[in-house]
Formats: C-alpha cells, structure tokens, sequence
C-alpha cells in the first residue's frame, strides 16, 4: 500500500543488467554499455558522466562523487571517496580576514577541488572492462549533438536563471538567449563535449594538471577565489572500508566520513531495538519512532562528522550498541524530544543518484554532485564545467570537527547505499537530496525490509524530512489521522511536496532467482531499464 503516491510503474526486472536513475537518456546509456559488453562499473560511470550533459544543474566534472561496489568475485563492498578538498590557502584566518561568519554559498570562495573526475578514471581502472574512453562516448555524444530537455529538469533549470546570469560564461554556457531551455527543447552542449572528450583521450591528468585545470583556476582567480593549480595537481581519491552495521538480518553499508551516511546507521541501530514491522507503515507508532530516530542521528551527524585526516571522528562509538542504546532509551514513545542534543559516544580505538548491476552480480551505487543547482554558480571559460559549492558545507568554528582547514575535505551530504545478506548482494539502492539522504536511506529501507514493499512501492510512499528541532516537511498523502496522531505527540509538521523528499533509485537482487528487480524516483524525470 503507498497512500496516494501511485507512480504507476511496475518493477523494472532483467538478469542481464538493469539500470536505475533520474533521467531516462542517461540510464538509457548504462544499459547500452551493459549490452555492448560493459560491467556495471563501466554502467555506472557512463550514467554519471551523461548526467553530467542532461541534468547540468545537478552534477558533473566540476562536483564530488562517491561510489560503494559490490564485487561478486570476492563478495565484498569497496568504497570509493572520490570528494575533492579544500585550497591550500582556505585558512580559518583567510575567511576571518574577509569578515566571513560563514563560508558563502555561491561565487569563487566555497569552490573546492572537484573529484568527481579522478572517480569515474579510479572505479573504471580498477573494475571496469572497457575503458574510459568508451564509457564516456554516449555522454560526448549527447553533448555534441543534443538531447531534449526533460520536464522536471527544466524546472529545476528555469529556477537557477537568476545565478547563472551573473556570471557570463555561466550564461553562455548554460542559458539560450538568456533563458533556460523549455521542457522537450534541443540543447547543446558543445564546451562540454570538448572536455569530456579530452577526459576521453587523455585522462584524468588533463583534468587535474592540464587545460581544463588551467581553466578552471582562471575563472577562479578572475572572481576572487582560492584554488590554484597545485591544489589541482595535488587532488587523489581515496579507497575507503564501508561502515556498516546490521538490521533485521541484513548488513547495511554506508562510505564512511566524510559523508553523513553514518547517519542512516545510527538511525537503524535505534530502530533496530523496535518491532517496526509488526507497527505496520502508516502507524503514528512507526512514524514517531523512525522520526525520533533520525532526529538523533542527524543531530549527531551535524556534530561529528568531518574530515577523519584531519579531525577525529568516532566511528566505531557512534556505531556501537551501547551507544544505540543510550540514544533509543532518550525517545519517549508518546511524546517528540524537544531539540535533542548530540550525544557523547564511548571512545573506540582507532542529487544525482544512480545504480547499476550486471549478470555477473557485481553492482554499483554511485552518486555524483554539484551540491547546490549549478554548484558555485562559475563555469570555467571553454569548458562547460559549472564548478561545485561543497565548500560551503565547512564552518568557521575553530573549536568543531568540520571548521574549515588547508587541504581538508567538508562534511559531505551525497552517499551511496548497499546492503547484503551473508556476502550476498541484496539491493544497491540510493536517495539524493542534501540532507535528505540519510533520512530518506533509512525510511525506504524500511519500506522494503520492514513493511515487505517491493522497490517501486517503497519509492512511491510519503516521505517525511527532518528540518531540526521538532520540525518535519512531510508530504500530504498520508492518512489524515497520522498527522494528528503526530501533532499530538509534539513533532510539529508541514504538508509538503515535491523534490525536497530527494530523489531515489533501487536495484534489488531475487534471492531466488537472481533476477534484478529495479525501480525509480516518481518524482524525478527518470526511469528503471533493464535487459
């Protein structure tokens, strides 16, 4: 049952490989190299880098990406940060001098290093099968040529008209006589295309050490900012161990901090100690819980995590058992916590989104971002790259975890989501949406685990979204009784709509049969494919 969020599409099922994400020309080419003989490494990329060209406002080249990939060979989750970091020269004292309280959200200073990049070289050299420059051939071909601009994404894009006029190659690169394109309008990308090609046949060096970055810090240097070749030259991703923790019989892996996916974990070791299933979905029970829930784990989540090179950030405390406890023993069953304060873990040693499996089992859940729509608002000159504002997401606290430093990656809010059951590949499935994505991780988690949903269902089903202290976005289809029940107990709420409930895709494995069962965001433009 979804409660008046009738999608109308099935589950998407194929054994040769499936395809999920948010527009359909682009999940149309991760299946077309799937076909070509591609695996779902080589998929993925190929949906990231023509999102890049269909969905500009959302991500591409100029953003961060992280990765998380099943490997059937060895039955293991890798995990790839392919985030970009701080310039050398953002100091605390660079932004006190300005008389900053707070990094801006647009223009040159919040501009950090973009991996997306070296990510998309890293995962295809390691696991690909066919190459860079092959994968990136449909993304090149769009560009060149042109796609028609779908309805949702011209939305978004009309309403980023305002940013991307002050700035002029922003506006040559991104704008037709100084509007967005319209709903089934032909655009053309040709700068990008040319950067996606030297990508192509040159690699990642073109990008970090070559013409494109000398663009790039052109445009910056010319509007005030502080990234400089050498920060370029000096960029790497990281290979990274999943955290996960386990929830009713399945392990759940999230990539580590940087990212807040430690947040969907903390939020299911709380539920885990409920019978939520036995609640039933549209129970006020169930809401309260799973919204307390994940009131406390972004509370903590905005309190640790960070840059774990450079600040400490505990992990292992903030996933462990007792400290669920001492979270879940806060949450009074029939009343909301009034602002919760971030907790103190025990010391331990030590938006586009898309997925992606092939016939060998091997599966990838990818998410790739400019943060904010057309990031920075600054595209660099010749190229088609709009620059991304993770930066923005630092403080300017000295004394937290995520106060900005030399070299330092941000909190980031983009993360990719797997889960197994015995080493075996379960569902590879992701929520985009800035702060949304924990949250929205852990309620079609458990959509599907607790409230038996197929993928499509537990996509199409409300949502709620947690804005702090006792307040909720939550959407309008739900039983009117819910929300009364809700008020009630103290959460204070606002009947929403729309794409601030993120944007979500899930491949599910049939334990059965092995046949992929995908499913798409009802409120994205894109679509399951599978073969």
């Amino acid at each position: 049952m979804t409660y008046g969020f009738p999608s109308r599409r099935s589950v998407v099922m194929g054994f040769g490989g499936a395809v999920a994400t948010s527009q359909p020309l682009a999940a149309q080419a991760g299946l077309r190299i799937l076909m070509q003989g591609g695996n779902a490494v080589d998929a993925a990329v190929a949906v990231a880098a023509t999102l890049n060209v269909v969905e500009p406002m959302s991500t591409g080249m100029g953003g961060d990406a992280f990765a998380l990939i099943y490997w059937a060979k060895d039955r293991r989750v890798y995990g790839l940060n392919a985030s970009g970091r701080a310039p050398y020269a953002a100091t605390l004292e660079a932004f006190q001098q300005r008389g900053l309280d707070d990094v801006p959200l647009r223009g040159a200073l919040p501009v950090t290093v973009p991996g997306a990049a070296a990510g998309w070289a890293d995962i295809v050299g390691r696991f690909g099968k066919l190459g860079l420059d092959t994968v990136l051939q449909p993304a090149i071909a769009y560009a060149e040529q042109g796609f028609p601009v779908t309805q949702l994404i011209a939305k978004g894009w009309q309403g980023s008209e305002d940013l991307l006029r002050k700035d002029p190659e922003a506006a040559c690169a991104y704008l037709t006589g100084g509007r967005a394109p319209r709903a089934g309008e032909r655009f053309v990308s040709s700068d990008l295309a040319r950067s996606l090609r030297v990508l192509a046949e040159q690699g990642p060096d073109a990008f970090y050490k070559g013409s494109i970055a000398k663009a790039i810090v052109a445009a910056l240097e010319k509007r005030g900012g502080l990234l400089t070749l050498q920060d370029l030259a000096d960029h790497t991703s990281t290979w990274v161990d999943p955290i996960h923790v386990d929830y009713h019989g399945k392990r759940v892996y999230e990539c580590p901090p940087n990212g807040q996916g430690i947040a969907a974990l903390i939020a299911l070791n709380i539920l885990s100690g409920y019978d939520v299933a036995e609640l039933g979905f549209a129970s006020g029970d169930a809401f309260h819980l799973k919204m307390e829930a994940i009131k406390l784990a972004m509370t903590d989540a905005g309190r640790y995590v960070a840059d774990p090179e450079m600040a400490d950030v505990p992990v292992k405390g903030l996933l462990s058992s007792t400290y669920a406890d001492t979270r879940r023993a806060l949450i009074d069953e029939g009343r909301a916590i009034p602002a919760p304060k971030a907790g103190m873990p025990p010391t331990c040693p030590d938006t586009v989104y898309l997925c992606t499996a092939d016939a060998e089992g091997n599966a990838v859940s990818f998410i790739n971002s400019l943060y904010m729509g057309f990031g920075s608002g600054i595209v660099a000159e010749g190229t088609g790259i709009a620059l991304q504002n993770r930066g923005n997401l630092f403080v300017l606290d000295p004394d937290h975890p995520n106060c900005i430093a030399p070299h330092k990656r941000p909190y980031h809010t983009i993360i990719p989501c797997m889960v197994t059951k015995e080493d075996q590949l379960s569902l590879c499935f992701g929520v985009m949406g800035g702060f949304m994505q924990p949250q929205g991780h852990v309620q079609v988690l458990s959509n599907i685990l607790d409230h038996g949903m197929d993928v499509q269902s537990a996509l199409d089903a409300p949502r709620f979204n947690f804005q702090g202290e006792d307040r909720f976005l939550i959407e309008p289809n739900l039983p009117k009784d819910l929300y009364a029940t809700l008020r009630g107990r103290g959460h204070v709420l606002s009947l929403q709509q729309g794409g601030i409930f993120g944007g979500g895709q899930v491949i599910q494995v049939d334990p059965e049969s092995g046949a992929l069962l995908a499913g798409s965001e009802p409120r994205k433009d894109g679509c399951a494919v599978a073969f």
